[in-house]
Order: C-alpha cells, then sequence, then structure tokens
C-alpha cells in the first residue's frame, strides 16, 4: 500500500467513525425528545424557543460526542504522520471495541440521567454521588419492587446487541476505497483543519467560554430550558461540584460574589450599614423576649419533619382524593405558612441546614460525609434549646448509620440521638412485621415520641424525621388504606405512570395520615396544654412526577405548620402566614415562640417579625418573596430583586458562620 492509498484508507476509516457518531448524535437528540414528550405537558413556549432548546442541545450533543472523536482523530494522525501500514489490519478491530465501550458508558450515562429527571425534575446534579452513600440494599429493593428488572434486564441486553451490531456494521464498510491523490502538505493541511474543527466541536463555542460551561438561558418555562443539556455533560458538571466540595477547594464566599468584601455581605444580610466590622458574627446574634409565662411552663417542643411531604399535591384534596386523612381536620386551623421551600431536594441536604441554623449551600457535599463530620457547631438549633435547660433529642426511623446522621447529630446539641434498633426496643416490636426498607413505619416512630413525651421528666426538644413516603413507598399491612381516585384535572399535571404514581401518593397518604394521628394523640391529651408541634416537609419529591402552572412558586413548596397550646396563643396574634420562608426560618421562629430571653446564632428569621425581610431559598437556585417565586437572577419585582441580592448576601455569611467553627 503506497503512501495515497495509506492516506486513503485512513480517510475511509475516519468516515466510517464519524457514522457512529452520527448514531450516539441519534440516540442523544431521541433522549431530548423523549423528555420534551413526557415532561414538558403544560409548558408555555414559543415555537423559537424550542428549537433554540434543540439547537443548543444539539451542539452540547456536538460537544460531548468530540471528545470521544479525540482518540481516533488523534491515532489515524499517528498512523498517517509514522507511515505505520502494518497497524492497518488492527484499526477495525480496536475502534469497534473503544465505540462499543463508549456506547454502553453513554447509555447508562442516560439511562442515570433519565432516571433522575423522572425523580427531581432536573438532570443530574452532584446529589446522584449521594447514591454511593445510601443503603445499597435499600436502593437495589426500590428497583426490584418499582421495576421488573427481569424484563429490564432482557430488554437491556437486547438493546446492548443492538448496540454492537449497529457499531460493527458501521465499522465494517467493505466498499472500495476511492484514491485521494493529495500530496504530503494537502493531506497534513486536512489533518490541521480536523484537528481544528474537532476542538471547536468540543468547545461548542467560539465565544469566550465553552458553550458547556455557560448554557445559555433559551425559555422563562423551566422544563424547557432543561432541554439542551445532556447526561455526559450533567454528569462531568456534577462530578467537578462534588469533587472541589470533597477537596476542600468550595469555596462559597467567592460563588456569591463576596471575596475580599464579606463585611459587605453582612451590610446587605442584616439589612444595616452601622455593623460590628471587627466581629462579624455578633451581627447575627439573637435574643428571643423575655416571658413569664415561658419562663414558669416551658412548653415540650416537636417537630416533625415528614419525608417528602410536599405542598401542590395538597390542592388536590377531597372526598374521592382522600390524601390528607386525619391531617386534614387540624391542618388549617392552626398556624400554617404556606409560601415557605425546602432548603434542598435531598433529605439529609435539606435536614442538616435545620439542625444548624443556616441556609443550604449550593454544589456542596452533606457535613456528615466530609471534613465536618467530627464538627460540633456552636449555632446548632438543639443546642440552643439545650442551653435553655430542655432534654434534646434527635429520632430517626431509620438506621443511624445512614449518611452518618447518628455521628454527625450526636455532636449538634442533642442529648439523644435514636434510630430504628432503639424505637424496636423500646415498643417491644417485631422487626420483621414493623419495618419497610428504609426503616420503621412511621405508626412506630409517632409511638415511640408520644412515649417518651408521655414520660418525661424535664421539657423535652423532639426532631423526628420520618421515612416512609420514599421509594419504594412500601405500606404497613396492617394499615387501611384509602383508595385515592384521580380527577382530570389531577391527571393532566401528571407525567409518567399513573400506577405507580397511585402507588407513591397512598404511600404519601399513610405518611400524612400517621402525622395527623400524632397530633390528634397530642390534642386529645393532657400534651395539649404543654406541648408545640411542628410539620414540615423534608422536601417535595413529587416535583419530579409533576408539572405546575407556576413553577418557582410551586415546585420546591413544603408546609411550615405550628399547634400552639391555648395559653401561649397571644405569641401569634396578627401574624402573615404568607410569610415567605425556608427551612433556615424555622427554628428562629421556633425560638421566639417557646424560649425566653434565649441567645441564638442564626442565618433565618423569625417569620412573625414584620419588621425583617422574608425570602425562601433553596440550594438549586429558586427563591420566593412575598410576591411569588423565581430563579436566582432573574427576579420579576422590586421586592424579588431584595431577595436576589439578599440570597448571594446570606450563602456568603453562611459560609463565613461555618468556616469559624473552632
Amino acid at each position: 500500500m503506497n503512501k495515497t492509498q495509506h492516506f486513503s484508507f485512513l480517510l475511509r476509516q475516519l468516515k466510517l467513525f464519524f457514522r457512529v457518531e452520527l448514531f450516539f448524535l441519534l440516540l442523544m437528540s431521541l433522549v431530548r425528545i423523549y423528555l420534551f414528550v413526557n415532561y414538558a405537558k403544560g409548558s408555555k413556549y414559543s415555537l423559537s424557543e424550542l428549537a433554540y432548546a434543540f439547537w443548543i442541545g444539539f451542539r452540547l450533543d456536538v460537544s460531548a460526542l468530540a471528545y470521544t472523536f479525540i482518540l481516533p482523530v488523534l491515532m489515524l494522525f499517528l498512523l498517517w504522520i509514522f507511515r505505520l501500514r502494518f497497524l492497518n489490519s488492527l484499526v477495525n478491530h480496536f475502534f469497534k471495541l473503544y465505540f462499543f465501550v463508549i456506547f454502553l458508558i453513554l447509555s447508562v450515562l442516560i439511562i442515570t440521567d433519565i432516571g433522575y429527571f423522572s425523580f427531581f425534575g432536573d438532570h443530574m446534579t452532584l446529589m446522584v454521588f449521594g447514591i454511593f452513600d445510601d443503603d445499597t440494599k435499600a436502593l437495589f429493593e426500590i428497583a426490584r419492587k418499582n421495576y421488573n428488572l427481569w424484563l429490564y434486564g432482557v430488554m437491556g441486553l437486547i438493546y446492548t446487541a443492538a448496540g454492537y451490531y449497529i457499531i460493527s456494521k458501521a465499522i465494517k464498510n467493505k466498499a472500495e476505497i476511492k484514491e485521494k491523490n493529495w500530496n504530503f502538505f494537502k493531506q497534513g493541511g486536512f489533518f490541521l483543519a480536523l484537528f481544528v474543527i474537532v476542538f471547536l466541536a468540543v468547545r461548542g463555542s467560539v465565544g469566550l467560554f465553552p458553550l458547556a460551561v455557560y448554557i445559555p438561558d433559551v425559555s422563562s418555562d423551566p422544563v424547557i430550558n432543561k432541554l439542551p443539556q445532556n447526561a455526559v455533560h450533567a454528569m462531568i458538571k456534577a462530578e467537578d461540584q462534588y469533587e472541589k466540595s470533597k477537596s476542600g477547594n468550595y469555596d462559597l464566599i467567592k460563588m456569591s460574589g463576596y471575596k475580599g468584601k464579606i463585611a459587605q455581605a453582612f451590610k446587605i444580610y442584616t439589612g444595616k450599614n452601622d455593623i460590628n466590622e471587627k466581629n462579624l458574627l455578633s451581627n447575627i446574634i439573637y435574643k428571643t423576649k423575655k416571658d413569664t409565662i415561658l419562663e414558669k411552663n416551658p412548653p415540650n417542643v416537636v417537630l416533625d419533619v415528614v419525608e417528602s411531604f410536599g405542598m401542590p399535591i395538597l390542592a388536590y384534596q377531597s372526598e374521592e382524593f382522600d390524601i390528607m386523612r386525619s391531617l386534614k381536620k387540624n391542618f388549617y386551623k392552626d398556624v400554617l405558612f404556606t409560601n415557605f421551600i425546602s432548603a434542598s431536594n435531598g433529605t439529609i441536604e435539606d435536614l442538616e441546614p435545620l439542625m444548624l441554623n443556616i441556609t443550604a449551600r449550593p454544589k456542596s457535599t452533606p457535613f456528615g460525609q466530609s471534613r465536618y463530620l467530627n464538627t460540633s457547631f456552636f449555632q446548632a438549633s438543639a443546642r440552643v434549646y439545650q442551653k435553655a435547660g430542655y432534654e434534646t433529642t434527635f429520632v430517626y426511623g431509620g438506621d443511624l448509620s445512614w449518611r452518618n446522621v447518628g455521628a454527625f447529630f450526636s455532636r449538634q446539641g442533642f442529648d439523644h440521638v435514636y434510630g430504628k434498633a432503639a424505637i424496636i426496643e423500646k415498643l417491644q416490636l417485631d422487626e420483621a412485621k414493623v419495618s419497610h426498607d428504609w426503616g420503621v413505619y412511621d405508626k412506630y416512630l409517632h409511638e415511640y415520641v408520644l412515649q417518651k413525651l408521655k414520660e418525661a421528666k424535664k421539657p423535652q426538644l423532639i426532631v423526628v424525621m420520618t421515612t416512609n413516603n420514599h421509594p419504594p413507598y412500601k405500606l404497613d399491612p396492617a394499615y387501611d388504606s384509602k383508595k385515592l381516585h384521580f380527577s382530570d384535572e389531577l391527571k393532566k399535571h401528571l407525567v409518567g405512570d399513573l400506577a405507580l404514581d397511585h402507588q407513591r401518593f397512598q404511600d404519601y397518604q399513610y405518611a400524612l395520615d400517621m402525622v395527623g394521628h400524632f397530633l390528634d394523640e397530642v390534642k386529645n391529651s393532657s400534651l395539649k396544654d404543654n406541648t408545640v408541634v411542628a410539620i414540615t416537609g423534608d422536601n417535595n419529591t413529587v416535583e419530579g412526577i409533576m408539572h405546575y402552572d407556576d413553577y418557582y412558586t410551586q415546585t420546591k413548596r413544603i408546609p411550615f405548620y405550628i399547634y400552639l397550646p391555648p395559653a401561649l396563643r397571644y405569641k401569634i396574634e396578627g401574624i402573615d402566614m404568607k410569610t415567605a420562608g425556608s427551612d433556615k426560618d424555622i427554628f428562629p421562629t421556633l425560638y421566639n415562640l417557646t424560649l425566653s430571653d434565649a441567645s441564638y446564632t442564626a442565618i433565618g428569621t423569625n417569620l412573625l417579625d414584620k419588621n425583617k425581610l422574608h425570602c425562601g431559598f433553596n440550594d438549586e437556585g429558586v427563591i420566593v418573596a412575598n410576591d411569588g417565586g423565581f430563579k436566582a437572577g432573574h427576579p420579576n419585582t422590586k421586592l424579588q430583586k431584595e431577595c436576589d441580592r439578599y440570597y448571594d448576601a446570606t450563602l456568603a455569611v453562611t459560609e463565613y458562620l461555618i468556616k469559624s467553627q473552632k
């Protein structure tokens, strides 16, 4: 084979490899169409916005696949420049295996991303790495019980075989090679141009930044705006965030724009220009009012965090869709903040900031799985009650080894940290009969808390985290569930498998029914006179199977409910229950309702304080103000602009507080 024939052979191979890349590009485009068809129901967009979304998505797909084209181009160039003609016979065999491995990796990423999107309503974030920190057995059970694994396994084998066949056929082209009678310089120029094209394809842009770094907004509709992203770039971004957070290179002060000007962040956060710049933390120390009634009769305080208790689905409550069961008769009678959002979309990512009196930090790993595992945070919520003479307890329905909750929370002001084993032992239960994949059924968790309240010799702070409203959605066999009938209006707002949605909502119903029974037990006993019960959720994971008429206002909404004994109801006179907030505001509000003359350090605000700016924050950049929700950086009103500015300052102050721990 002479030089001309050799170059022609390499050029032919390049065309064959390009055919495989076109197959990958088609696969990624079909995924984007699938997401659009299944999740954009009810979305508001113009045809130009949709076309732009697919155009940006196409460029991002090309960018991702261009990485996989670098090795073939480089190897073919080396074969050409060093005249390694004796390796020609091995080229097809090597690249058949190479592209098949790429196909498998790409497929795994796509399947993972689709699953993540179906649950969280977004592409993969660093939370996907929580899979490695979760209960592996429970995760397998979720898959086994929610899906026909044998069927998916067979389909997976067929899909894999089909992919291998397509790649083999694309590369094994037996057509006659058409010789290109180009001289050395023309051949070299071709490879040089090819390198430039691949480089530009990888960047996806000729602008200042690569396209994957700054993906432009394509629409005001959140679902359409998420269409361009693909599984490859989502995973690369998530992995980068995860590594930065784990390595200690995470710099939220810089990310929020306050590097070298942290005092300015404190000024914006406090709303004051005259602050103590020598001791910045002194500016976020507060004190509750002196109250003789509270001093004489300090109440028990129970904060019940119900797994995945989102608010939007409650709009469909009816006799036929009785998802609230026993909770409904009390829920709207007491204090209920509904303009309230979760700090994060994950359980541990939401629970930790709540316990630490801070707002959730975006793009960060949980404290209990980082270098902060053994840190005792001085501003921790339970520590405030501990100093006020309370016995403090954290009760989790699952195993305390999950996400290191036992090890971490035992250092955050809790006298006791109890999990599944302690509940089973105390109530003398048969573990096999009272457990699901993530812990004990909520009924027994609440029975344990009631018993502890009734046996208490001193005021109690009890923080409860339930586990039931969680896939694989296993109900207590003894529970008499009530059939849920989906209205036409509800069906319009649901996506995915309605049978699985029904199973999900039945577990949701059970969780609300059990917390409702707990509230009944408190209100129908002597505990009603000395116990404050607060109920909230850790997130609204139902958002993954629903679309909303007002996405940013509704998608992250959770309740913040408070029952106060009759003797303390003077505390809530004139309260505005439409006040916006998030988890950071829960304990500052409870402090001011239940403690007298108590000092505390917190990022959140007392929701009863009408002199404060009230805004709710989610670490995915969703902000809620008193006049509605919006995406960070895109406020629509004067009040939202204040909240947007306040959000960045709050993140910087939060990070300063965290780094001030000794």
